[in-house]
């Protein structure tokens, strides 16, 4: 870790971040119950779930700013629990373009090093160094009134790098920016931690940004963690129905079926033969869930599953089409490629690929998952 002095910034060592059964109430609310978790130094952790599922919550515990009602939380296996934010070697990005109005780009980044106590010299590195490389080295002499949202928030993020803390928190960074500023940003970050050996913890509602920032992922909703993970390994494998639904955007489909001796029926319509993923499942009733880009429009196997049904929206994000198409009682959301003109109210085929199925028990639990012949 690094640790401010007199002198500036001593390079330590990199940090190492746990937490112990960490519990926040404030009054009867219960905002976090027995969160464990274990960082490692130098790694990406990226908290996913729904608005108000504990995120910045559990961010503002890891800075200091709050702290638990119950539990530890430990750096480098000494407990910090009760030291305050102004001790720890950390530094948070919030969603909201926080920067002082009446100070230039310059002197917003420059703010915390001055803080520290770092020489000038070093200060005007240490800010032009990130200032160009988040690409706002022409805005510095600049106050925040006259950026863009997208500068003020390169602005902030400045800020929180030029740190080079232990423990880096961002709490939905891009989340008000437009779509080209996100992905354009999203990318910078990304090599930007690759340079780096702090802890990331990099908050967000979005699957798809989960996936894109790659690392491990924990995965909250209601203060609790459901499960975490390699990114990938809990995207493809979610637990149960409820995680399968966070980590899906759109939600994931689900429709009630069973699987039985030689085939596979989900509803009442739509039957198949077992694929190899089911293969070990037993005969009995299920609940199945599959992703949107797992059902198309046209078909591209005889092994897909048709399903007839009546279009109730057709949705056009970037160079997709959502299409949301009722059969029999039950919504089903297929993803498209490209750009497709659909109707209210006409009727249309939608295809499923079997082997793309997640099975879920009664309880919830996951059963099976594509590419797995067993959960």
């Amino acid at each position: 870790m690094r640790i401010a002095d007199g002198y500036g910034v001593r390079l330590v060592a990199a940090m190492s971040l746990k937490l112990e059964a960490v519990t926040k109430r404030v009054g009867p609310e219960i905002h976090l119950q027995d969160i464990d978790l274990d960082i490692a130094p130098g790694s990406l952790t990226v908290l996913l779930g729904p608005t108000l599922a504990g995120k910045t919550s559990l961010m503002r515990l890891m800075a200091g700013l709050d702290r638990p009602t119950a539990g530890r939380v430990l750096v480098d296996g000494a407990d910090v629990t009760g030291q305050s934010v102004k001790r720890r070697d950390v530094a948070m990005v919030y969603q909201q373009f926080i920067n002082y109005p009446s100070f230039t780009v310059y002197e917003n980044i420059a703010s915390p090093l001055r803080r520290a106590g770092l020489g000038r010299d070093e200060i005007d590195r240490r800010v032009r160094s990130v200032a160009e490389l988040l690409h706002i080295e022409g805005l510095l002499d600049r106050l925040p009134a006259a950026l863009s949202g997208g500068q003020q928030q390169r602005t902030a993020l400045a800020r929180g790098l030029v740190k080079e803390a232990g423990l880096l928190l961002l709490d939905e960074p891009l989340v008000n920016l437009d779509y080209k500023l996100r992905e354009e940003l999203r990318e910078e970050l990304l090599s930007i931690f690759a340079e780096r050996k702090s802890i990331v913890v990099y908050a967000t509602t979005e699957p798809l940004e989960a996936l894109m920032l790659g690392g491990n992922v924990v995965v909250l909703d209601e203060g609790r963690i459901l499960q975490q993970g390699s990114t990938i390994d809990v995207y493809t494998r979610p637990a149960s129905i409820r995680i399968g639904g966070i980590f899906s955007d759109p939600p994931i489909n689900l429709i009630g079926g069973s699987v039985e001796q030689n085939r596979l029926v989900l509803g009442d319509v739509v039957v198949g033969p077992r694929t190899a993923h089911l293969g070990n499942v037993a005969v009995g009733q299920y609940s199945f869930g599959v992703r949107s880009n797992a059902l198309y429009v046209n078909r591209r196997s005889d092994a897909d599953m048709e399903i007839r049904g009546i279009v109730e929206l057709s949705e056009i994000s970037g160079s997709e089409t959502f299409v949301h198409v009722a059969h029999n009682g039950v919504s089903w959301v297929a993803q498209e490629e490209g750009i497709h003109s659909f109707a209210l109210g006409d009727s249309i085929d939608i295809y499923l690929d079997p082997a793309a199925l997640f099975v879920f028990d009664w309880r919830g639990g996951l059963v099976a998952a594509p590419g797995r012949t067993t959960a």
